[in-house]
């Protein structure tokens, strides 16, 4: 799915998630509601788009996901633990079967040595389990928060699950 238009990726998920019968959910927070937005901007989409949750700030990552606040003090919020427990958390407070979930550093300001700007953490809920996976962009923080997307969306239909059909 590398160097696909988003249309396309947007297209094709939303056939799959239709034809399975899934609904998706979003937990989001260095993309601002962005991968969200890309799938309403297809038209029917609430045909397999649940909701989504921008969790910019950490108490919103507890508040509305469930995050524990000690996971996002011992690990920072832009890490594995806390990528996985929001894509967790988005499906056990939705109506969604599957959710996708973005935490990153997105810049210009914000990294660190460990985390540089660009690091961005992808947690993918599925029936199977919760997958996760680090990435590093470069460019701005447009050029960021865009790959993330991107590549939140791709990991999604890479790890739809099998049709029940």
């Amino acid at each position: 799915m590398v160097n696909v238009p988003l249309e396309t990726l947007l297209q094709t998920l939303a056939s799959e998630l239709k034809t399975r019968g899934l609904r998706l959910a979003t937990a989001e927070s260095c993309t601002g509601g962005l991968v969200a937005g890309a799938c309403t901007e297809l038209s029917g989409s609430s045909d397999w788009f649940d909701r989504g949750f921008v969790t910019y700030s950490n108490a919103a990552k507890s508040d509305l996901l469930g995050v524990p606040a000690e996971l996002i003090d011992v690990h920072g919020a832009v890490s594995e633990p806390v990528a996985r427990a929001m894509a967790a958390g988005a499906v056990a407070r939705s109506k969604a079967q599957l959710a996708v979930a973005v935490t990153g550093v997105a810049g210009p300001t914000g990294g660190t040595a460990q985390k540089p700007v660009g690091t961005v953490w992808f947690g993918w809920a599925t029936p199977e389990g919760v997958f996760t996976e680090l990435q590093r962009f470069q460019g701005d923080r447009s050029a960021v928060r865009q790959a993330a997307v991107a590549h939140a969306l791709a990991g999604l239909l890479q790890r739809l699950p099998p049709s029940m059909a």
